[in-house]
């Protein structure tokens, strides 16, 4: 070793630099669920198939944190996804949240797929039918969602039902759909 570079004050000062890839912060799949229905079953073990099988969903109690801005986040990870997995479960509109989410995946022409989890698409009611929860005030808002319910139910999508259903064939089956629609979305 030269003797200029034993002393740090010799040392050239220069500086290499050396590019560091940005982390992928993007989803490329968005799993629009009702977090009791299907957090346990459904989405979570959808997602960590998606997960083993080296794509990015997004499932919002797995990737938000403590923190967070919720309709920040969420409303990203749909506009960022390449495809957008609907889960249908009997009280799936009761929630404004995933309403909302239809509606944005809807909204921004998003590739999706529904699934029609222990429900028939004919079982999905319109928003603010007197039986259904759903605290929705706004006239703009209830047609909003009431279209993008509409819309998702003339997409083919599939259908699980718990209680005869093998898990590990859907699983395969939906994941397998699901990057069919990744391919084509790129």
């Amino acid at each position: 070793m030269p003797k200029c570079f034993a002393h740090p004050y010799c040392r050239p000062n220069r500086v290499q630099t050396v590019p560091v890839p940005a982390p992928v912060s993007t989803h490329d799949v968005f799993i629009s669920h009702r977090g009791p229905d299907t957090r346990r079953n459904i989405a979570g073990l959808l997602h960590d198939y998606l997960l083993m099988r080296g794509h990015r969903p997004f499932l919002d109690y797995r990737n938000l944190k403590a923190g967070d801005k919720l309709s920040e986040k969420i409303d990203t990870a749909v506009r960022d996804c390449k495809v957008g997995v609907v889960v249908f479960s009997p009280r799936y509109c009761d929630s404004f949240y995933c309403l909302h989410e239809l509606a944005l995946l809807m909204e921004y022409k998003k590739r999706v797929i529904p699934i029609f989890y222990n429900v028939k698409p004919s079982q999905l009611i319109r928003v603010g039918d007197i039986s259904n929860g759903t605290c929705v005030s706004d006239q703009k808002e209830l047609e909003r969602f009431n279209g993008a319910l509409e819309e998702s139910k003339n997409i083919v999508g599939l259908s699980f039902d718990s209680s005869r259903g093998y898990w590990s064939d859907f699983l395969q089956s939906a994941s397998d759909a699901i990057i069919k629609q990744l391919g084509q979305s790129s």
